[in-house]
């Protein structure tokens, strides 16, 4: 029970921090990039992949086929807060993110994210 307590405990004293996370697909290389205002989210998002909630379903599709085995998290860049009144960390997430979309090209059949609409 202490354990439990520790974990929590640890949760609880970790920073909230915003940031852009993938999800690799380890059968085929298919990747998912995706922003997250907190990047401790990512068991919710794991959660949801087993239950079926999760909003992209090819990924869910994947993730029942494959196993959770077969799937990597790994957050591959934490926005840096700016000291800035006029800040928008929602807008410089998104910025964030399109950049990994960009470097990344996780479409098609390199990936499960759509292409965004200009």
């Amino acid at each position: 029970m202490d354990r439990k307590k520790e974990l929590k405990q640890q949760y609880k004293e970790t920073p909230i921090e915003a940031g852009v996370y993938k999800i690799t697909n380890l059968k085929n290389g298919k990747i998912c990039v995706v922003s997250t205002r907190n990047v401790k989210t990512i068991n919710g998002v794991k959660f949801s992949l087993e239950n079926g909630g999760h909003t992209n379903k090819k990924l869910v599709e994947e993730w029942k086929m494959y196993g959770k085995e077969a799937f990597e998290f790994e957050v591959i860049e934490i926005l840096k807060p700016k000291d800035d009144p006029y800040y928008n960390e929602k807008e410089e997430l998104t910025k964030l993110e399109d950049k990994w979309l960009d470097i990344l090209q996780p479409f098609g059949e390199r990936g499960y994210n759509a292409e965004k609409k200009n």
